[in-house]
């Protein structure tokens, strides 16, 4: 019995590593036979640890999400609230980028009543939660802003810099911009529509240093 666990245990640890590096050179779409391949074991060995496609890319990521939850806590005794979040959401976006598969598997979870514990997107936000909520009573953030408009903002610049010739570069670039907005000398003024389509930051420099 002992020899079985050791042996799945093994399998397990292989089979994470060669997903990380599958994921890594094809990101979400990388295959799971594939993996059981380069891993010498069979398809159904990969399903027994990992029963589907979410769970494996959850594992591949775990480390990720973990410096992300850790850096949120980190971030909580900063006394400035506005800084505390926006050096997290840099933080999230920059991750995002430089992990091939890490946004598109935040994107992949949209908000639900009754979140899994265990998924990528309801960590963050457990995590980033607090650093907007305390922003949002410094009167730093708009109060209509969710955690999932932040985190739809850094997935979306993820996605949209991925193929670009120097992704982090430019990425940063984007958030820089989402956070001092498109005139942030004259805020929403000119505007017309929804208030609530305002800039995300209500506070803070022109020039966006985080």
């Amino acid at each position: 019995m002992t020899g079985q666990r050791s042996d799945a245990r093994r399998n397990y640890q292989r089979i994470l590593a060669v997903a990380k590096a599958e994921v890594a050179a094809h990101g979400t779409e990388a295959s799971q036979e594939q993996i059981a391949r380069i891993a010498g074991v069979g398809s159904a060995t990969v399903r027994r640890h990992f029963p589907t496609r979410r769970a494996l890319l959850e594992a591949v990521f775990q480390e990720r999400i973990e410096d992300l939850c850790e850096r949120a806590h980190q971030l909580s005794a900063t006394e400035d609230g506005r800084t505390a979040l926006l050096e997290w959401l840099h933080a999230l976006v920059l991750y995002a980028v430089s992990a091939r598969g890490f946004a598109n598997t935040l994107s992949y979870e949209p908000p639900v009543e009754e979140p899994s514990p265990h998924s990528c997107g309801d960590r963050i936000a457990a995590a980033g939660t607090p650093l907007l909520q305390r922003a949002i009573r410094d009167k730093a953030v708009a109060p209509h802003v969710t955690f999932h408009d932040l985190l739809t903002l850094a997935v979306g610049i993820a996605l949209a810099t991925e193929h670009h010739k120097d992704p982090e570069t430019q990425a940063d670039r984007l958030f820089r911009l989402s956070v001092e907005g498109l005139s942030p000398e004259h805020g929403s003024a000119g505007v017309s529509g929804n208030p609530e389509t305002s800039v995300l930051v209500t506070e803070g420099p022109p020039d966006g240093r985080l």
